[in-house]
């Protein structure tokens, strides 16, 4: 045992830092969730200051507030789930029918693209394409159409929302489904061909057969991200206006916490959705390893 550490000891060595890093960023600051059960005084510091039991819970529940920002989360969160599952998938498969391969590699890096780009940068872009004197307006404007304030209303900034977090991400779940398509066996396009199978029979019979296994373990795995409805997205483009549709648990415990100097109710609020997420990756994993034969351990 002796000789394999050191015969390793380089590689513990390399690990060190970044388990540094993790036990101060990460391990370490936990200890501020006791907030979540105390009225805090800053003059008396998180140990020092007064347990409160469950007040905070029942005073973010207590609030019209606290359903308004599950919904919206759920709501949000359920949208760019079930569109960001379906469209990687037909757009993976339409990509995969290319037979010429410049332009295949084309297209794939540029929908790959976006996922590179921060949202502080995109949601910029973003106001600068919706704004009342923006872009798309002027557009409409050609059209005779009143100009929108995209980013004013309840119904289209939700929909910019889903839209813009799909634009960004679809083609990084597309690039899973291409390295799913290319471990089909080439023999089994060759019989079909032989029994004179049509292009969408194949696809209904080889192709999407063939992926089935990872489009599961993609599904089910997406299921951790209920609660996950995209803070830094939102933070860099909602507004006051659009409170009632786009104010999640993110932005509102932020808000609460950091803004508002209630430390203690937003620490209560981020433990609860801790909590809820934790289970629903035990339950998303266990659904992977149970349909897809996916274990992590």
């Amino acid at each position: 045992m002796r000789r394999k550490w050191s015969e390793q000891i380089h590689f513990n060595l390399m690990l060190l830092p970044g388990m540094l890093l993790v036990l101060l960023f990460t391990i370490w600051p936990m200890g501020g969730i006791v907030l979540a059960f105390k009225h805090f005084i800053p003059t008396k510091g998180i140990w020092g200051s007064p347990w409160t039991g469950w007040e905070n819970y029942s005073f973010v529940f207590d609030t019209p507030v606290a359903l308004r920002v599950f919904k919206n989360t759920v709501i949000i969160a359920l949208m760019k789930i079930a569109f960001g599952f379906f469209i990687p998938i037909v757009f993976a498969l339409m990509l995969n029918e290319l037979r010429i391969h410049w332009f295949k590699r084309t297209v794939q890096t540029i929908v790959y693209l976006p996922h590179f780009l921060s949202w502080v940068l995109l949601a910029g872009i973003l106001r600068d394409f919706f704004a009342v004197d923006g872009i798309v307006n002027q557009l409409l404007g050609k059209f005779g159409i009143n100009e929108i304030m995209f980013l004013g209303d309840n119904f289209w900034f939700r929909t910019i929302i889903v839209g813009s977090d799909i634009w960004k991400e679809f083609g990084f779940g597309t690039i899973i489904y291409l390295a799913a398509l290319t471990g089909i066996n080439p023999s089994l396009y060759e019989a079909a061909d032989i029994d004179g199978a049509t292009r969408m029979q194949k696809l209904k019979y080889v192709t999407l057969p063939g992926i089935a296994t990872t489009i599961v373990l993609v599904g089910t795995l997406s299921l951790q991200n209920v609660l996950n409805a995209g803070f830094d997205q939102i933070f860099n483009l909602y507004n006051t206006l659009v409170y009632d549709s786009s104010d999640i648990i993110d932005t509102y415990v932020f808000r609460a916490g950091i803004e508002e100097g209630h430390y203690e109710v937003g620490t209560a609020i981020g433990l609860l959705k801790s909590g809820v997420s934790f289970i629903l990756i035990i339950i998303s994993y266990g659904l992977a390893s149970r349909l897809a034969n996916y274990r992590i351990f």
